[in-house]
Order: structure tokens, then C-alpha cells, then sequence
């Protein structure tokens, strides 16, 4: 059950928000700039990363706005700050990532933290499940609020298109 935390625990949080908006200002998506790291049960580091396209392809352009409405997998144009945060911490401490905690930040048009929506990524989710990351942490309105990624899995594949636009955020 997803638990808004508290105490040291918050404390952990709020530092590592810290730390995924410093990534999250080296994206170079046009859309939106996202970071997330990835800290051992003992709150090291030992991932990070930011949205940005696939290596060695140009970002002239998002093509999200040229799909078609019924395009059925994932709108964006770039890798997500989650893949490249589990890419960093497979490359550089593969054997601590089970049990880890990832954190993700999303910012708003200045530059600043804003808080996340309900977990809808599948694609993320699914990785971060796969690899053995125990907890996603999220900043909502009520804290920061940590998810066990079973849980975070589930809530992603439950998560209602927009009705108006039949489309996810981005």
C-alpha cells in the first residue's frame, strides 16, 4: 500500500528529489524534463538519469505530435529518465539494485518541481520490477509518497486514458 512518508524517510526523499531535478535540468527533451535516481537500501546513489532521446539520434524534432490518436504504444520520443537512471545503476552497481528505491521528478515549464500525477507508465514500471527496485517514490501533493513497484506495476496498468484526448501524459 502506497505510504506517504515520513521522518528520516522523508528526509531520504527529499534529498534524492534533489539530486533527480539536477537531472532532470541536463534533459533535452522539447516536451518536458524529467530526472530519476536510483539509491541502495543503504541511500546511496547508484543510478541516475534524465528523459532525453536515444544516443546519436538528433533531436530535431518530437514526433509525439505527429502519431496518430490510436497509436497504441508509447508517445514520446525520448528514452524516460527511469530507463536511463536503471541503464546507469546496471552499468555501474548491477548487484545492489534489488531491494533499491527509485525517485522521479518531473518539471514544470520554469524549471521547477512538480508534483507527479498517479503512476501510469508501464514501461517503467515493468522495468523497474524486472531489475528488483523495491520502491518508486513519487512527489504528489500529499509528500512524497512510496509505492512498492508491485503495487506501482499494478496502478500503471489501471490508469484511465484522458477521455478527451484518448491520450496518457507524456
Amino acid at each position: 500500500m502506497a505510504e506517504v512518508l515520513s521522518g528520516a524517510r522523508q528526509a531520504r526523499a527529499q534529498k534524492m528529489m534533489g539530486l533527480a531535478q539536477e537531472q532532470a535540468l541536463r534533459s533535452s527533451c522539447w516536451r518536458s524534463h524529467c530526472g530519476a535516481v536510483i539509491a541502495d537500501a543503504s541511500g546511496r546513489l547508484i543510478g541516475a538519469g534524465a528523459n532525453n532521446p536515444p544516443r546519436d539520434c538528433p533531436l530535431a524534432a518530437c514526433r509525439k505530435d505527429d502519431l496518430p490518436a490510436d497509436f497504441c504504444s508509447d508517445r514520446t520520443c525520448c528514452s524516460h529518465a527511469e530507463q536511463r537512471a536503471v541503464y546507469d545503476a546496471l552499468a555501474r552497481h548491477p548487484k545492489v539494485l534489488v531491494g533499491a528505491t527509485i525517485y522521479f521528478l518531473r518539471l514544470d515549464a520554469a524549471g521547477l518541481p512538480q508534483y507527479a500525477g498517479d503512476p501510469y507508465c508501464t514501461i517503467c514500471s515493468k522495468m523497474v520490477l524486472d531489475v528488483g527496485v523495491a520502491t518508486f517514490v513519487l512527489w504528489q501533493e500529499t509528500g512524497f509518497v512510496a509505492y512498492g513497484t508491485d503495487e506501482y506495476n499494478e496502478l500503471s496498468f489501471s490508469y484511465p486514458e484522458d477521455s478527451a484526448s484518448g491520450k496518457v501524459p507524456s
